[in-house]
């Protein structure tokens, strides 16, 4: 039975002073975050990114939910064979294929977790599943000694926690924990909760499950009204010790809770936490532009942490302050988290050793010869449009040379615009679509418009544009301009990349780039949005 009495936990010491705990960071950008309407990552991208996640020294990766789709069984296989430090984690419903599915995928990992959920809100219960609540307790303990049958480390959490009633919860988690969860977690699935009342609640579940000391309790929040990061800072100040979260704050509707965030408010305000991270927060700007080059998902300038204007200062009574003591205005270092002084990095004469060895510091290995080759040819190409090259169009370039190694069968040769006052703007396109050349013209409200209308002329895709975004990359009017292109068609959504310091040339690439995944989306893998939206997600 759940206790009803709060209990005193009083933290380790050695040599007499207070040690802190250990805050687990449990990523799931290639899970939660990939569930972001054309934020579907390729098995190769999927890899890059759980390697920088390594190199970051986040302790859990959850790779992705096997049982949606072939596709991501085999991106989650590829993660569990190729991260060797960072634990590898599938989601799974309760039910006996999804975590067997999940069990196979991750046979490859040196250290694997299953996370296993089902819903335990009334709405939930009675809408969604159609069960009672002593079935819903019955499949979370099925589930969770199923799983406990592969690894020892056992996730389950109750989804859609944050409007489920207390009494019911405290008796699904003692139930799973006996049964053999690890780590239960307390999801916030529709960000409903506030933080105060959040709080309130882990410690209220700590303190009444009687075996709550035999399992590491952890929080995962939605941000529907903003509050994702203050939900999970709270859950920590009450004793919480693992926090799921994204790069960038990427996921599921409005997102999740943004790993930067959570880690550098725990770091930076050590007067108030009782624990601290492993993270080695000089990764997170790198992690945070590559997500954000994958996905096309841009960061906002004024974003915490990771934002261009992060560090930046405007004011004149900000400047002198900084100026007089950088403390006056900023509360941590921009070094600490990646942000780096040295902006020119290479240029015209920098040879294939030097661009290799600037591209793995920052964080860019190549698999094989001809991938650092092509790399290498576009960054030449580069140099002779523009004279500074920096690490952010580094990160572009490589980002655009792996989209770009998708079955190309659509290329674009060639192409002309013209924009003229007081007359409607037109394109031309040469095209090679299967080998073919093909020619095209066409006008529209602008030349992008132009361009896309011809391109379309040729290819007759019958796609929705959904997105059509322009980011300038670096500073400067030679600065590189970064298209994301984004498009659906019968339920495929992808997004295409393109860069150029000719933006309407960088839209053709983006657009071209679309096309070619669209092509090939279907088997590459199902989105897990789809496979999963009858059942729910935490």
């Amino acid at each position: 039975m759940c206790r009803s009495f709060k209990r005193r936990l009083a933290p380790a010491k050695a040599n007499g002073l207070a040690m802190k705990d250990h805050l687990i960071i449990f990523d799931t950008t290639l899970r939660d975050g990939e569930q972001s309407p054309g934020a579907s990552m390729t098995q190769d991208e999927k890899v890059r990114i759980a390697l920088a996640l390594e190199r970051l020294k986040v302790d859990v990766i959850e790779a992705g939910f096997p049982a949606a789709s072939n596709g991501d069984w085999g991106s989650v296989q590829a993660v569990a064979r190729a991260v060797r430090d960072s634990v590898v984690c599938g989601l799974a419903r309760a039910t006996e294929n999804d975590i067997t599915r999940a069990a196979e995928a991750l046979k490859p990992a040196r250290r694997m977790r299953i996370h296993t959920f089902i819903a335990t809100s009334p709405i939930h219960m009675r809408e969604k599943l159609r069960m009672e609540p002593d079935q819903v307790v019955e499949a979370a303990v099925k589930a969770v000694k199923l799983a406990r049958r592969f690894t020892d480390d056992v996730e389950f959490s109750p989804e859609d926690a944050g409007r489920s009633e207390p009494d019911f919860l405290c008796r699904v988690l003692e139930a799973v924990i006996a049964a053999g969860a690890t780590t239960v977690n307390i999801p916030d699935t529709v960000g409903y909760t506030l933080p105060h009342r959040f709080g309130a609640l882990i410690k209220d579940l700590r303190a009444r499950v009687p075996n709550s000391d035999k399992a590491v309790f952890s929080v995962h929040c939605h941000t529907a009204l903003g509050l994702a990061v203050a939900n999970s800072l709270s859950a920590v100040l009450n004793g919480a010790r693992q926090v799921e979260c994204t790069i960038n704050g990427l996921g599921e509707r409005a997102g999740n809770a943004a790993l930067e965030e959570v880690v550098m408010a725990v770091r930076t305000r050590q007067d108030e936490f009782p624990c601290d991270t492993r993270i080695d927060a000089r990764e997170i700007v790198n992690c945070s532009r590559l997500v954000s080059g994958v996905t096309g998902f841009p960061v906002q300038p004024n974003k915490a942490i990771v934002g261009a204007n992060a560090f930046a200062h405007e004011s004149g009574i900000h400047q002198d302050g900084v100026i007089k003591s950088r403390r006056t205005y900023e509360i941590m270092r921009a070094e600490d988290v990646g942000w780096s002084a040295n902006k020119l990095v290479l240029g015209k004469h920098s040879g294939r050793a030097a661009f290799k060895k600037r591209l793995e510091e920052l964080g860019h290995r190549f698999a094989a010869d001809a991938d650092l080759n092509e790399a290498f040819a576009r960054f030449k190409e580069l140099t002779d449009k523009k004279h500074e090259i920096y690490d952010e169009d580094l990160q572009a370039l490589v980002t655009e040379s792996t989209h770009a190694r998708v079955d190309e069968r659509v290329k674009l040769v060639s192409l002309e615009a013209m924009s003229k006052t007081g007359t409607k703007p037109v394109a031309q396109v040469s095209l090679i679509v299967d080998g073919e050349r093909l020619d095209a013209k066409a006008m529209g409200d602008g030349p992008v418009d132009a361009v896309f209308s011809a391109i379309e002329q040729v290819v007759g895709s019958g796609a929705q544009l959904l997105l059509f975004s322009v980011n300038n990359i670096t500073q400067g009017a030679d600065a590189q301009g970064e298209v994301t292109v984004r498009l659906s068609r019968n339920g495929q959504i992808v997004n295409g990349q393109g860069a150029d310091t000719d933006i309407v040339i960088a839209s053709a690439k983006a657009y071209v780039n679309a096309l070619n995944r669209l092509q090939v989306a279907p088997t590459l893998r199902q989105h897990p949005q789809h496979a999963a939206e009858a059942v729910g997600m935490p």
